[in-house]
């Protein structure tokens, strides 16, 4: 499950994607967690309990797709994996615990990726690129999954911004915005345009390419330095009219 993150181990851990300068990690924060630490990683669990968990995701995934996840009840997942609703509602909580579980893998493989894969995506090219890369992959993956992503990140009040998988999205970003004058707040004002309810609330309007087209040109506009505003000319001061009745 996507929980509480490990400390950083030391100071020269550093991913892939993190340039090394004299003056450390440049991502605006104090301290920032390496990005590997930050990856979703694998529950390690007993090998019944590890085959209990994949009958529940598998049963989960097939009723999901073949009804839609708002459709599916806790009872017809336990049903469907052979096992107790007990186990179930111990092992995932609800629903919204189901889709963050089933969520895990397909993050790690787009995480992977960021580290690890070729570029623009992965590590060798530009930020802009990057960036561009990455809004495309993670379009991509909400739109594929966006029912389960919605769930997942709306359960709770600031669902969201609790769990890892989110806070390596942030600093990825964050670190490919080196330069901006607050690149932990652009990270975050980017993914809030990536936000599920968000784009389900804008894909029947305007439909995948003007959200996909928008999301770019605003990732574009993001690493663009604009010029300095030239100030307003001060005005003329005007002398004052002449009192032709005034006393000498």
């Amino acid at each position: 499950m996507r929980g509480v993150m490990p400390l950083p181990p030391k100071e020269s851990d550093y991913s892939p994607l993190m340039a090394r300068d004299d003056n450390g990690l440049q991502s605006g924060s104090a301290m920032p967690l390496p990005l590997e630490l930050l990856r979703t990683t694998p529950p390690k669990e007993r090998a019944d309990a590890a085959r209990n968990r994949t009958a529940i995701l598998e049963a989960a995934a097939t009723l999901f797709a073949q009804h839609g996840v708002e459709a599916v009840s806790m009872d017809q997942v336990a049903a469907a994996a052979g096992v107790g609703k007990g186990t179930l509602f111990r092992r995932f909580g609800d629903k919204s615990g189901l889709a963050t579980a089933l969520l895990d893998t397909r993050e790690r493989v787009l995480q992977e990726a960021i580290l690890h894969g070729p570029p623009p995506l992965g590590p060798g090219a530009p930020a802009e690129e990057r960036l561009t890369a990455f809004v495309n992959a993670y379009l991509d993956y909400l739109l594929e999954h966006l029912a389960l992503i919605r769930m997942s990140e709306t359960s709770s009040p600031a669902a969201r911004y609790r769990i890892g998988a989110y806070r390596f999205w942030h600093r990825h970003l964050a670190i490919l915005l080196t330069g901006t004058p607050d690149p932990d707040h652009t990270a975050h004002t980017l993914l809030a345009t990536l936000g599920a309810e968000h784009t389900a609330a804008l894909l029947p309007e305007l439909g995948e390419q003007r959200i996909r087209a928008g999301l770019l040109h605003l990732t574009h506009s993001l690493t663009q330095h604009p010029k300095t505003p030239t100030p307003p000319p001060h005005p003329t001061p005007q002398n004052p009219p002449h009192d032709n009745h005034a006393t000498p």
